[in-house]
């Protein structure tokens, strides 16, 4: 949450639109909270004031995930004493942002308030938002409606442009500066209110949103698209009230953070990354999420699968960090994007998206069996294929590296793509380019996978027989070069640009578990270092040992404990056979999200549990995350066993006793509904009819 605006403040938010406030529903200037839509920040102060003075918060909550509902009262004022007043603030984002504004008085007497709304718009891009805003005072346009119906600033600079219109259904009585001004009399218990409406602008990623009276969809009277949407989910039961309450609220995160594009004139839904900075298409993120998803259903797949095909490279753009059949890291449309200063139009600055997004793509079909889908993505499947062939391998010695060729481009670009996120041991910064091992276990998953696709609906038993050669090739030499005997055995994190081994120990030996390239041999040495004291932090893995020179337990990718990060070790852990170690990470996460509202944050400080009664988020952790909201399907799909081999779903449980039964049902697999039942290690499938 944004410090300034206090350990309360609240959002609403609807697909690439958000509005952050304090708990009195105000937004400071001066602060990061405001209206932002596609990236640019219509509204940068928003605040509410009875006879000058700021109201006090008896109580404020978010509603559902775009509503929020606001109970205030006056403080002792000139002529008014304290609690006079009751004041509502109802407010939702939907096909705009709306807020209505209820004042009753509960004086015996009749009373007059001056009520005061000061907007402020600064366009601001949604980097600077994250920085330092430029100041665009002397470009911003006012052309405020002298019946005080409406305020309208307006944006123009080059290519881009905005604007921001205030429309009131009871006009202000004046209008002063930047602010509307309405005198109220209030008789005796009588009630005053205000319907106020930002209009927003179509664009990429804008879902279809709720309508109606304010109150309508407060009070859950009003059609809700969501409710539509996640009627046609997979439903999970527990005797476990707590991760019963866990999965749900990881549906409903995902359904607000899914975005909506059209592709060849096809409506698709795909997930967003994260609120507040991440509310866009990603590749790495959106991927990752509807993989973890895909045991509640395939349409985020689908749409992920088609969405990021949609945006694949095409030619050689060095500042944008594009070449041809790579999968984008992130698209934004601000300001900054427009004018060309950032190369986030899309940019293209990930070395795992594109091995990801092969990934995914043999995952939905083992999932769902769709044929058509796979044969119609069959040419960016190849093209995918020789990015890492011939762009992912920079210098043809077999293994993926990164270096940004963008002079705004990011440095690291695996998972940990923080400055500091690969380092050694001692504390060293690798020279670039970088080979993480993450990077090498996704390919050796992604060429297996594609090598079984096209010994079926791809139809090229040559070409999945050179891939197998290829990934055995991987296989072979990352185990040579990747393996440290010392300290117990492990993997390094990366080769350097000299060849030199990284040699920090990191949660990335999760993925390598995931993937499948260790062998069986190693397994046991990776898993007693994942599940040591210096790496399981008692509610995760951290993503860095405590034995390593920059160990932090707060450093982004330097000991905090990340969501995904465990749900991809788990699943690892599992396919290994080591279902014990998988389910503590599990509970542990489970746990950790009772004490944030059910809600996984994008990450947790790594201080041990031992010494600490409760999860500690990371600072400046996304809420909702999307990959963090995954996190707890992809756990359950552990505990069960519950994977699709050869157009059969087969269930393989490992329940812990504390959360009792399992149950779900409408969990969807080659086109049928099946319902499951488990509990400890015995459980069933049963085909449920359409």
């Amino acid at each position: 949450m944004p410090p300034e605006l206090g350990p309360d403040s609240l959002a609403v938010l609807s697909g690439p639109t958000f509005l952050y406030s304090n708990s009195r529903g105000d937004v400071p200037p001066g602060s990061i909270g405001g209206l932002v839509h596609l990236d640019t920040r219509l509204i940068s102060g928003w605040t509410l004031t009875v006879n000058g003075s700021e109201l006090l918060a008896l109580r404020a909550e978010t509603i559902e995930h775009y509503s929020a509902q606001y109970v205030l009262t006056n403080p002792e004022l000139p002529g008014l004493p304290l609690n006079s007043l009751g004041v509502e603030r109802l407010r939702y984002v939907g096909d705009g942002f709306h807020e209505r504004v209820e004042v009753r008085s509960f004086r015996p007497e009749p009373v007059r308030v001056e009520l005061r709304l000061a907007v402020a718009a600064d366009f601001a891009d949604l980097f600077e938002v994250k920085s330092v805003v430029r100041d665009r005072s002397a470009e911003i346009v006012r052309n405020h409606a002298a019946d005080g119906a409406e305020l309208c600033f307006s944006y123009g600079q080059g290519r881009f442009s905005a604007e921001t219109r205030v429309r009131c259904q009871a006009p202000a009585d004046r209008v002063e500066g930047d602010e509307l001004v309405w005198d109220l009399y209030l008789p005796p218990r009588e009630q005053w209110q205000v319907d106020l409406h930002v209009p927003l602008p179509p664009g990429m990623g804008v879902v279809e949103p709720v309508r109606g009276d304010i109150a309508d969809i407060i009070h859950g009277r009003a059609d809700d698209p969501l409710r539509r949407w996640t009627e046609d989910r997979a439903v999970l039961r527990s005797d476990n009230q707590p991760l019963e309450r866990t999965v749900r609220q990881s549906r409903d995160d995902i359904s607000a953070l899914r975005l909506d594009l059209e592709v060849k004139g096809q409506r698709i839904m795909l997930p967003g990354a994260g609120l507040p900075w991440f509310l866009t298409v990603f590749g790495r993120d959106t991927l990752i999420t509807a993989y973890q998803t895909l045991v509640a259903g395939p349409a985020l797949a689908r749409g992920a699968l088609l969405g990021l095909a949609r945006l694949q490279g095409d030619t050689c753009d060095d500042f944008a960090d594009e070449q041809p059949g790579k999968i984008l890291h992130e698209v934004r449309s601000g300001e900054l994007t427009r004018s060309g200063l950032k190369p986030y139009g899309p940019y293209y600055g990930t070395a795992d998206a594109t091995q990801l997004w092969l990934i995914l793509l043999s995952e939905y079909w083992r999932w769902t069996g769709d044929d058509e889908t796979v044969q119609r993505l069959r040419d960016n499947a190849l093209a995918a294929l020789n990015w890492i062939d011939v762009y992912g391998d920079r210098d043809g010695d077999g293994y993926v590296e990164y270096a940004t060729r963008s002079p705004e481009g990011l440095g690291n670009q695996c998972w940990r793509d923080s400055p500091d996120g690969v380092c050694f041991a001692d504390g060293r910064i690798p020279v670039l380019p970088l080979a993480t091992c993450d990077l090498q276990g996704y390919t050796y998953d992604a060429k297996l996978r594609l090598a079984e696709l096209f010994d079926g609906p791809l139809d090229n038993p040559a070409l999945a027989m050179r891939l197998r050669d290829e990934a055995g090739t991987l296989y072979e030499r990352f185990n040579r070069d990747f393996w440290i005997e010392e300290r117990g055995g492990y993997y390094a994190v990366a080769l350097d640009g000299d060849k030199n081994r990284v040699d920090s120990k990191t949660s990335n030996m999760g993925h390598l578990l995931w993937s499948g390239i260790v062998p069986s041999e190693r397994a046991d040495a990776v898993v007693r270092q994942l599940m040591s004291p210096d790496m399981f932090s008692g509610w995760g893995i951290r993503t860095l040992s405590r034995e390593e020179s920059l160990y932090n337990a707060v450093g982004y990718h330097l000991g905090t404990v990340w969501p995904h990060d465990n749900s991809i070790a788990v699943l690892g852990l599992a396919r290994y056979g080591y279902r014990a170690e998988a389910n503590r990470i599990s509970l542990a996460l489970f746990e950790a999200a009772e004490q944030f509202g059910h809600r996984l944050p994008e990450a947790l400080s790594g201080f041990a549990r031992e010494r600490m009664v409760f999860a500690v988020p990371f600072p400046t952790a996304c809420s909702p995350q999307a990959w963090a909201a995954g996190a707890p399907l992809a756990l359950i799909r552990a505990m069960l066993g519950l994977n699709p081999e050869q157009g059969r779903l087969l269930l393989d449980p490992d329940i812990p006793a504390e959360l009792g039964r399992i149950t779900a049902d409408r969990v969807r697999a080659f086109g049928q509904e099946w319902g499951l039942e488990a509990v400890g290690t015995s459980g069933h499938l049963r085909l449920q009819p359409s």
